[in-house]
């Protein structure tokens, strides 16, 4: 196939922590794998981080580089997956908001989707910005100066961004586009344009999905609880593993 390779010598950042949602990850970095980019997974500890389906964990996937390993200039572009947990991790992070910085200010392409814009909003990237994401962070991304739309996939400049799994089918080829254009990034902008409404309901399939999800077992419960007291910097269990 003539495109397979479009994306042949090109380097490709992931940036991404525990709770990313799978499929925003593992099927956006094949498919620009096929395409012949060099891809590395980055994020903020060493080893292997774990995504979710939605509120259920999956597989994980393994860290090639931490934020403070990486350098941005090594990379031609930079994917921000999303999931619930995800992007509110890295938002938090110092680290982790001047790695994208980074990107943004060399004009390099950053693509998005889901809840990752919450990301660039914390970065303070979004001012002026035409994008879409997950609806239910419509308000953050408005309230942080951009203009949202309710599309599969929103282009502007060197930010490509798409609503979520359910637009997978959209965001891959727009994406591969998006990284074998790098070169041309004009802003598309539209004077005068104003953001969609919100919503008036939930996406339905996600609420459906939370709804019959299965019931966590006990172990599953006490080790999320001793999960979260490690983590936590005043636990003893901390210091205990320290």
């Amino acid at each position: 196939m003539p495109n397979m390779r479009r994306l042949q010598g090109r380097r490709i950042a992931v940036l991404a922590t525990d709770g990313f949602e799978k499929v925003e990850l593992t099927i956006p970095m094949r498919a620009l794998q096929l395409a012949g980019a060099k891809v590395d997974v980055i994020s903020l500890r060493h080893g292997r981080i774990r995504g979710a389906n939605l509120h259920m964990p999956a597989t994980r996937v393994r860290v090639d580089k931490t934020t403070t390993e990486a350098d941005p200039a090594d990379y031609d572009g930079l994917l921000l997956p999303g999931g619930f947990i995800n992007p509110d991790l890295l938002r938090q992070s110092a680290q982790a908001r001047h790695f994208v910085r980074e990107f943004a200010d060399a004009g390099k392409p950053i693509v998005t989707l889901c809840h990752g814009p919450w990301v660039l909003a914390s970065a303070g990237l979004l001012q002026g910005r035409t994008l879409t994401s997950w609806p239910g962070i419509r308000d953050d991304l408005v309230n942080a100066g951009a203009i949202w739309l309710d599309q599969e996939v929103v282009k502007d400049g060197n930010l490509l961004t798409s609503r979520g799994p359910q637009d997978l089918a959209a965001f891959i080829p727009a994406i591969v586009d998006h990284f074998a254009e790098a070169a041309s990034q004009s802003r598309t902008a539209i004077p005068g344009q104003v953001s969609d409404a919100q919503l008036n309901s939930p996406v339905g399939w996600a609420v459906a999905a939370l709804r019959w999800g299965p019931k966590p077992s006990i172990p599953a419960a006490l080790a999320g609880l001793v999960a979260g007291a490690r983590l936590s910097p005043t636990s003893p269990l901390r210091r205990a593993s320290s």
